[in-house]
């Protein structure tokens, strides 16, 4: 560790570190993209780092992560049989999936700014809670209207997770080893993917029950999550300095005020970013029966096979993204998975569309790998919790359409009839499309964006490290938009 800080501090200077003109900021994207080549630490070594609290945080993170997630494709997978029994259409259901995307915002802003004031462990909890609630509340639904409404409330609790979750997992680590964790966290995501894909295919259509099992089911682990939880004390960086509630308030007006054109930004990449997700996974199952005719044996194994690359792609990248860059790691992704766009939806082979899907993935994950360490090193650190759980969940909600859309503009490709008389359509065509405009445009995000790699969690507002330079760009931006001064930030002239 000792030799990486002299490294750093005896290269040139890192693009974070001073005061930089926006004329000087804009200049530098492409040059800022040159790997740091920061030492790679052993990863083996990073992990045995961490002490048992670190872990015991880090996993009740990741778990609670993973049953989100399968919770939230408990719909995306039993989308046609949630159409049968509500009498609706397949793009109807996928209302259900939207939904819970349009409303996760509101939770994530409720929850986040509970966690930032009152600490990361009591809206953590209250979350998983109404986990259990409205999962329940989905599985004994008999209305379509009843399926809305539980779904969008679902949506709410969804929303409120993911920062307080993050912060949990990520701010007591050690720099050094938060790439590399945010990767593996990150992919709690896939796994609970995986998962409900396992368990659709043993408890969907394998009792009198239908569909309502596996939500039955999804209800139960949050017990678990919540007890271990409770046993657990509030995080080590909020416990260090906890907010008054006067100042809570005034740190409040001044994000608002100085930090609001960075917040704006991290909204429009994270839209991009969910877009390239959900435009990849929520209707992919319906992509493999529909377009391919896969068999519900065939699609159960491409998608665990899919998320197995996911899983891989985003530690791998995560922890890569230590020592070259997280900017340079997204925009690698995203052009590589561009490329496997064709494949992945055109190639109708089992083994073509499996390899396809385990790489896909592996991109689209790998890019993802990188984002909650991404935002938590972006975002100040007074309201990080509100900050990286509030723009990722607003990305979501301009990502909420996706499914919707895709398949509404599917069904405008009509393919022949199945066997047995179901009508099929070619979302394919229509999925790769949409990605490929989602990539272009996170490309474009990604490459226009601050870095501040490695930047300090420990300081009440979040300096230190490499974290100077280009954030104060933005605040400068914004203060000079509000005709006022930034405290320690000054604003160059483009002669500089």
């Amino acid at each position: 560790m000792a030799e990486q800080q002299e490294r750093m501090s005896s290269s040139s200077p890192p693009p974070h570190d001073g005061i930089m003109s926006s004329g000087r900021f804009l200049a530098t994207r492409l040059s800022s993209l040159k790997p740091p080549m920061l030492a790679a630490p052993n990863p083996w070594r990073l992990l045995r780092s961490l002490n048992r609290t670190q872990w015991a945080f880090f996993l009740i993170a990741f778990s609670a992560w993973t049953w989100d997630s399968f919770d939230f494709f408990t719909v995306a997978l039993t989308v046609s049989d949630l159409a049968e029994t509500f009498g609706r259409t397949k793009a109807d259901i996928t209302w259900g999936i939207t939904v819970v995307l349009m409303l996760r915002s509101v939770g994530a802003i409720i929850f986040g700014l509970a966690g930032d004031r009152y600490g990361r462990k009591w809206p953590f909890l209250i979350s998983n809670l109404l986990f259990i609630v409205f999962e329940l509340g989905t599985a004994f639904c008999t209305t379509y209207t009843q399926f809305l409404a539980c779904r969008a409330l679902f949506g709410i609790a969804m929303g409120g997770l993911y920062g307080n979750a993050a912060a949990t997992a990520l701010e007591d680590l050690p720099s050094e080893a938060r790439g590399l964790m945010s990767g593996i966290l990150q992919q709690g995501y896939a796994f609970g993917y995986l998962l409900a894909a396992a368990f659709a295919r043993v408890l969907v259509n394998t009792t009198p029950y239908s569909w309502r099992p596996l939500f039955w089911f999804g209800a139960c682990p949050p017990v678990v999550i919540i007890l271990l939880r409770l046993a657990l004390p509030e995080t080590q960086a909020y416990r260090t300095t906890p907010p008054s509630s006067a100042s809570f308030v005034h740190d409040a007006k001044s994000v608002l005020r100085n930090h609001w054109l960075l917040f704006v930004y991290l909204v429009l990449l994270m839209s991009g970013f969910n877009l390239v997700s959900h435009g990849s996974q929520d209707l992919y199952p319906l992509l493999l029966a529909s377009d391919f005719a896969f068999t519900p044996s065939q699609v159960t194994t491409t998608q665990v096979v899919a998320n197995l690359g996911a899983m891989l792609g985003g530690t791998t990248v995560g922890f890569l993204s230590q020592s070259l860059g997280r900017r340079l790691c997204i925009l690698a992704m995203c052009v590589c998975g561009g490329a496997l766009l064709y494949p992945y939806t055109f190639v109708s082979s089992p083994k073509g569309v499996v390899a396809a899907a385990f790489f896909e993935q592996f991109c689209v994950q790998g890019a993802w790998g990188v984002v909650p360490v991404h935002l938590m090193e972006l975002s100040p650190g007074q309201f990080r919790t509100f900050v990286v759980g509030t723009s990722y969940q607003l990305g979501n909600l301009v990502a909420a359409a996706s499914s919707t859309i895709e398949s509404t503009l599917g069904e405008r490709f009509p393919l022949p009839p199945s066997e047995d008389g179901e009508s099929r359509y070619q979302y394919g065509k229509v999925m790769c499309i949409f990605m490929g405009c989602a990539y272009v445009y996170v490309v474009v995000l990604t490459l226009v964006g601050p870095e501040c790699l490695q930047r300090s969690f420990e300081q009440p507002g979040g300096a230190g490290g490499q974290e100077g330079e280009e954030a104060e760009v933005w605040e400068a931006t914004s203060a000079r938009t509000n005709n006022k001064d930034v405290e320690g930030v000054t604003v160059v002239g483009a002669e500089r």
